[in-house]
């Protein structure tokens, strides 16, 4: 055999090697077979034969060719066979990876090939299939055709930085179908990295797992949830309230469990059957959720036995009670309307004990409290709210006389106001703070510590805030008759939720027209942490009532953190030395000091200063010393009912 240089490179052999030796010892043995069909052809008809086999170079390695064998004679007559060959391997590789890449692209899964910037440039039959998208429709779209809106644009820009970063993503999607439908899919995305062009390409390739996720949902459903009405089972709340009693370790708020349970639930079912109880069942589950908060939880523990897990319901055991006896009253109110149950109404009522929970209780003796609490409710007559602590019950229950006592208040009169006297330094009359008190029938005068707060919190406040408002100002207007009293002032305790009325202003501006009375001899007392809580709209509503005449003083200066930008702004006229300060003068170093510097930034802010419960000559002195010229407290007059108050005015002499 006779070969030139550039076969003798190919074959890996010299030139004066080859000579003589035949090709066929350089052919792969099983490709030889390929070879001699082609000779024997080539002999048969004389014609050139042309096929793909692969050479074998001495070291074992082989490679692929495209050969093509003539037969020919020499002048002497001597047939001569003459091979043409050339390398196509990575011909060869490239095919075999297409025909790879085609039997890969037909698979079950569906296929998506898009450019850098996401656009489809090809899909596969399955993709077809799966989202319903002929090829036509999707090629040239983003693959946002299939965004289904269940992921927010986070999720998509992770996607893209781990593709970024590792060039590969896999993962859950939920993606949507040309007719709507929104179905999950694992996903993986691939990019095709180019060594001189980088990333040229993305490859997708997913599958329907739709039925695994709702076998995973029915799964979860049927372990964590109650099968007739959907809500929370036992094993979830269990979970929830552990959850909720680690919380309050953050927020210092405690929370309450409501065991419910539907009194005489057996008659129903045994005598209109058990269809009609489980109708009964769904309905309450649906009563009761409609009633509770966001973020609540109302679960069934089976049978006629449900169960509400509040959270946040106060810092003290004071409130949480209140606000924990108001929810379940408002629960069990709830059922005053009937049920209609296959057409017919049904009166159902329902018992309810109530566990108050903190961070040193556990789940076990959460459901033990309550369950025992419901016990006691059922074991009083039923259709009841019991609480487990019995001092809590007393407590709950004593709150609840007083506030249906103080509805009553209003209506049968009882409500007073009480005045104490403000004069100068001179000890002349300069006006009065009303304070509000409550002559009750049975218990006599009840102080305002004990039923404000009551007001505050049940709503009572704004009715009883308006009649306050309302008899002050028809004082001043009888006042204003008077030259003896015409001059003086009344000071109005306005509480925070009065105060954040929308239509409070209007209040104010209508009291004064009815009563006639003088705007310029109201004013309304505020506390300091109250018009902080809001400034703008305090600055608002304060400045739209002092376009009215009526003038604003600051309760409880200094109790609490007053920002001197924030005064500034404030259109105040007087401060109010707070009596815990007053009341260690002189002699107490601090309370001296904080005197001092309240009076001091009442000058400089041209704003008067009172200080309250003044009670001996010594306190007096120490504050007209140091500029404080209008005082109130018991040194000049207790709080009077108004018979005794005008007495007291018209006769000088029975006060400083």
């Amino acid at each position: 055999m006779e070969a030139n240089l550039t076969a003798a490179t190919l074959l890996g052999t010299a030139r004066n090697m080859l000579v003589k030796q035949p090709l066929t010892r350089f052919i792969f043995r099983e490709d030889q077979d390929i070879y001699y069909l082609k000779h024997n052809q080539l002999l048969a008809t004389c014609e050139a034969q042309e096929c793909n086999l692969r050479l074998v170079k001495p070291d074992g390695s082989f490679f692929w060719v495209h050969m093509t064998e003539i037969f020919t004679q020499a002048d002497d007559g001597v047939p001569v066979f003459r091979m043409v060959f050339s390398d196509i391997t990575e011909r060869m590789r490239t095919e075999d990876e297409l025909r790879i890449a085609a039997v890969a692209f037909s698979t079950q899964n569906g296929m998506v090939i898009t450019d850098t910037k996401g656009i489809i440039m090809r899909v596969n039959l399955a993709f077809t299939r799966l989202t319903g998208y002929m090829p036509a429709e999707a090629i040239g779209k983003t693959m946002s055709l299939l965004h289904s809106g269940r992921h927010s644009l986070l999720f998509y820009q992770r996607m893209w930085q781990k593709l970024n970063d590792d060039g590969h993503w896999q993962g859950e999607i939920w993606n949507r179908r040309k007719c709507g439908q929104i179905y999950a899919e694992m996903l993986s995305i691939t990019a095709v990295v180019s060594p001189e062009r980088g990333v040229t390409h993305y490859v997708g390739n997913f599958s329907d797992i739709t039925e695994n996720k709702e076998v995973e949902a029915e799964i979860h459903r049927l372990a964590y949830y109650d099968v007739l009405t959907s809500l929370p089972n036992r094993r979830l709340l269990q979970d929830r309230i552990g959850q909720a009693v680690t919380a309050t370790v953050r927020s210092g708020l405690f929370g309450a469990l409501f065991f419910i349970d539907i009194d005489h639930f057996k008659t129903l079912n045994d005598t209109r059957g058990h269809d009609t109880g489980d109708q009964l069942l769904i309905e309450v589950a649906q009563r009761l959720s409609a009633m509770v908060r966001d973020g609540d939880t109302v679960s069934r523990q089976g049978g006629d036995e449900f169960v509400v897990l509040m959270e946040n319901l106060g810092a003290s055991t004071h409130e949480a009670i209140a606000l924990a006896g108001r929810l379940g009253e408002k629960l069990r109110n709830a059922f005053e309307q009937p049920f209609t149950l296959k057409g017919n109404e049904y009166q159902c009522k329902i018992s309810i004990g109530v566990s108050l929970f903190n961070s040193g209780d556990t789940v076990e003796d959460l459901f033990k409290h309550a369950d025992l609490a419901l016990y006691q409710a059922k074991n009083a007559g039923r259709n009841l709210v019991r609480f487990f602590d019995p001092a809590m019950q007393a407590e709950l229950e004593q709150r609840s006389a007083l506030e249906i006592e103080l509805r009553k208040a209003l209506q049968r009169q009882q409500l007073r106001l009480y005045y104490q006297l403000q004069v100068n330094s001179n000890g002349c009359p300069i006006g009065v703070e009303a304070l509000l008190r409550w002559q009750h029938a049975q218990h006599g005068l009840v102080p305002p510590d004990d039923f404000i707060p009551l007001a505050e919190e049940t709503g009572l406040i704004f009715p009883i805030g308006l009649w306050v408002l309302e008899t002050a100002c028809a004082q001043l207007a009888v006042w204003g008759d008077d030259v003896r009293t015409c001059e003086l002032q009344i000071a109005v305790n306005v509480s925070a939720r009065q105060f954040r009325q929308a239509d409070f202003v209007a209040q104010v501006q209508q009291v004064l027209a009815v009563s006639g009375a003088n705007p310029a001899r109201l004013k309304l007392e505020l506390t300091e942490s109250m018009m902080l809580k809001d400034v703008a709209n305090t600055i608002e509503t304060m400045t739209a009532i002092k376009r009215l005449g009526v003038s604003f003083a600051m309760d409880d200066f200094g109790t609490g953190y007053s920002s001197l930008a924030y005064l500034a702004q404030l259109p105040l006229d007087q401060f109010k030395i707070d009596r815990s300060f007053v009341c260690n003068l002189p002699g107490n170093q601090n309370d001296e000091t904080i005197a001092h510097t309240i009076i001091g930034m009442g000058r400089g802010l041209s704003m008067d200063v009172i200080a309250e419960g003044v009670e001996t000559e010594a306190q007096r002195h120490f504050l007209e010393k140091h500029g404080c010229y209008a005082y109130q407290g018991y040194l000049i007059s207790r709080p009077l009912p108004i018979d005794e108050l005008e007495i007291l005015l018209l006769n000088p002499a029975g006060h400083h």
